[in-house]
């Protein structure tokens, strides 16, 4: 996609098409973080799918900023829990608060009643503070006291963990990592774009105030319910969804992998390549757009086998493998 001219003003201009109000989050995320393209495509993606995501990458490469960037960009709230050991389910979900002046109990929101939640190293937490964030994940809603509380819409959870600081974390179970849309990687950044960062701090830049960085909002909530209509009304030919089924069963069957990609991951692989279809300007899915989403939407759904672990494999190898051998619908 291509970086379209920012608006001027604090709230989000009209635009001729949802599409482009989206495109235009590009220049505007542009203005805080440099490079990035794909992770901020892949947040969109999962904006548009109702998705979350997995953001992985070592600390300093901008995750933190580019979730805010993008809820500056799209005039949402977000709000960042940095995971510890001792951290409790209702300090995510909320919990009954006692009012003495009413001798009543009320409910005090957790920090995931916002539209981006950043989960910050979320694999520092124990699993009964990690499943905490599930129901909230699957059902879009938080339950106190038997009482159902839905979540504000848009809702995405972007969750970050560091991939090579495994001491005293509690890795996420394959039945969690499966309620992730997707799994971007956030590498470091190339020679001439950590000039462009260098330079953009010797200038003034503070990643801690967008506003003044000129990071404004290009679109609204009904620019993004209508992209998402016009996402599922995007065509699916019987033909690519078997393609689609191909590749998932393949991953089944590798003798490089313990675990292959349930009918969930399938569903996934097929939202994702149509929401990337609709942001490239077309209204059907071609294999092109399976082939760009099946590493970010498949590859924690996956399970190496030990020795092929030792041997140096990698999910992205695998799956990338076979996409090369599964054959491509005409």
């Amino acid at each position: 996609m291509s970086a379209p001219t920012a608006a001027n003003s604090g709230t989000p201009a009209p635009t001729d098409s949802p599409r482009t109000a989206l495109e235009a989050l590009r220049g505007e995320i542009a203005k805080a973080v440099v490079g990035q393209d794909p992770a901020v495509t892949g947040l969109v993606v999962a904006l548009l799918c109702r998705g979350h995501v997995l953001l992985e990458g070592v600390p300093g490469v901008a995750k933190t900023l580019l979730v805010r960037a993008l809820a500056a960009s799209l005039e949402l709230d977000t709000k960042r829990v940095q995971f510890t050991p001792d951290l409790m389910p209702s300090d995510i979900t909320g919990s009954l608060v006692y009012d003495a002046r009413s001798s009543e109990f009320s409910f005090q929101p957790g920090p995931v009643f916002t539209h981006l939640l950043l989960a910050d190293e979320i694999n520092r937490t124990p699993p009964k503070t990690q499943s905490s964030l599930l129901e909230a994940m699957e059902e879009r809603q938080v339950t106190v006291d038997g009482v159902a509380r839905p979540l504000p819409d848009p809702f995405l959870v972007a969750a970050t963990q560091n991939p090579v600081e495994y001491e005293g974390t509690y890795p996420l179970p394959e039945a969690q990592l499966d309620r992730f849309l997707l799994k971007l990687t956030v590498p470091l950044p190339s020679r001439d774009d950590e000039v462009s960062v260098l330079t953009r701090h010797a200038e003034g830049f503070d990643p801690r105030d967008l506003q003044a960085a000129g990071v404004l909002p290009v679109a609204g909530a009904a620019d993004l319910a209508a992209a998402r209509d016009a996402v599922a009304k995007t065509s699916v030919s019987p033909e690519i969804a078997g393609y689609v089924v191909d590749i998932c069963r393949a991953t089944r069957e590798s003798p490089s992998l313990s675990l292959g990609v349930s009918p969930r991951g399938a569903t996934a692989l097929l939202s994702t390549a149509r929401a990337w279809a609709w942001l490239t300007g077309r209204d059907y899915v071609i294999p092109d757009d399976v082939k760009a989403l099946a590493l970010p939407t498949l590859r924690h759904r996956v399970q190496l086998r030990p020795e092929a672990e030792m041997e140096g494999v990698t999910a992205d190898s695998v799956i990338t493998a076979i996409l090369a051998h599964v054959p491509v619908p005409r």
